[in-house]
């Protein structure tokens, strides 16, 4: 059972995920933001994974809240990866959302990197600052433990681009942790991930 159950608590919130990789889908959502909700349910939708998750702020600051929101997701998820045994390891998608288009490519080798490039133009989305969206995006990524790129390649509506880019990674991030029928063991040369 790919699985995970994770808490996080800080002097600034209180985060807890429960996430399914070989799930249908089904998110709950609470993290005080529904733009976030948004996003969480898109990526629970596209990757198949169910994903419950509730926060707090204990400090009423919306950074410290959306940043350990990304980064206890994240977290879970590479949790219940595990030893990363029999997986695909790699997965890309591309993905259209109106007039925005945007790409992602993942190895869930466990070194962490991160390339993200969202081409986001307004100040704010949806009511939250973008740099916070940005740092959601990155926390969430970084704290994955894997190597992903996601480009937003073209659009002129931010949230398209938003939503066509956590479309993409969700895609991606489903075909690299499917089940490989045929391996056996870690899929790596090193014998290790």
């Amino acid at each position: 059972m790919r699985n995970a159950i994770l808490k996080r608590e800080t002097g600034e919130t209180r985060i807890s995920v429960h996430v399914r990789l070989d799930g249908k889908g089904e998110v709950l959502a609470k993290t005080g933001f529904k733009f976030i909700d948004h996003l969480v349910c898109t990526f629970g939708k596209y990757s198949m994974a169910d994903i419950e998750i509730r926060s707090r702020s204990h400090d009423s600051i919306s950074h410290h809240l959306i940043e350990d929101i990304g980064i206890t997701l994240g977290k879970s998820l590479d949790k219940a990866l595990g030893r990363r045994s029999a997986i695909i390891r790699f997965g890309n998608a591309s993905v259209p959302m109106d007039e925005s288009l945007s790409s992602a490519s993942i190895d869930l080798v466990r070194r962490q990197y991160c390339k993200l490039d969202l081409k986001l133009k307004r100040k704010e989305i949806e009511g939250i600052n973008v740099e916070d969206v940005e740092h959601f995006f990155r926390s969430f990524i970084e704290n994955l433990n894997a190597c992903i790129h996601i480009t937003v390649d073209y659009g002129t509506n931010d949230h398209h681009k938003i939503e066509s880019a956590m479309k993409a990674f969700a895609v991606a991030f489903r075909k690299a942790a499917g089940s490989d029928p045929i391996r056996v063991g870690i899929p790596s040369t090193k014998g290790a991930m």
